[in-house]
């Protein structure tokens, strides 16, 4: 990942999850807070957490990339998804159940939207919010204990396509113009 010209850098700080030297952001100590209460909180061990995968995305002839902030394994199969966004929860419920349906040819069936001080969880089934706050993101027991059959449903072709328009729309169209974040490849 890029340094992003419209953060204040304060320097470096050591990954939590990986190790690695990393900007020192405001938005990147948020993300380290929510690594470190999905491990000491909520249970996970630190590699069933992904973070920073890149993700493609593609709608007619536009391609970008973004990047989802950590995916969380139960075992074969992502469980949970979670962004991290400064500011509203409520207007990153559509792209992030959107982006949920576009990392995997299945549903991720818990999604997760955070800014850093609150929470709002997703059933990536029904879209329905389940959670608020970061004591309703559920635990490595409640991850693990998901139904294979009913939580992972295969994402259609139709469905697929209609969650990359959501959001290319949103994560790509409406991104500030200096947010390294998102690419557009072509």
């Amino acid at each position: 990942m890029q340094e992003n010209p419209h953060h204040l850098v304060m320097g470096v700080l050591t990954d939590y999850l990986t190790g690695e030297t990393v900007p020192d952001t405001h938005d990147e100590r948020f993300r380290q807070k929510i690594a470190r209460h999905l491990v000491q909180v909520c249970g996970y061990e630190k590699n069933q957490i992904e973070s920073r995968k890149q993700v493609i995305i593609k709608t007619g002839k536009k391609t970008a990339r973004l990047w989802m902030d950590f995916l969380v394994s139960t075992g074969d199969k992502t469980g949970m998804m979670i962004r991290y966004a400064p500011g509203s929860l409520v207007t990153r419920r559509l792209p992030n159940l959107a982006l949920s349906r576009l990392v995997y040819p299945y549903q991720i069936p818990v999604v997760v939207t955070c800014n850093g001080e609150d929470a709002e969880v997703i059933n990536g089934v029904t879209g329905k919010v389940t959670g608020q706050g970061f004591d309703a993101i559920p635990d490595r027991q409640t991850l693990m204990a998901l139904d294979i059959a009913a939580s992972f449903p295969k994402v259609s072709q139709a469905f697929h396509d209609k969650a990359s328009r959501i959001a290319f729309a949103c994560e790509v169209d409406g991104a500030c113009p200096c947010d390294t974040d998102v690419c557009i490849l072509d």
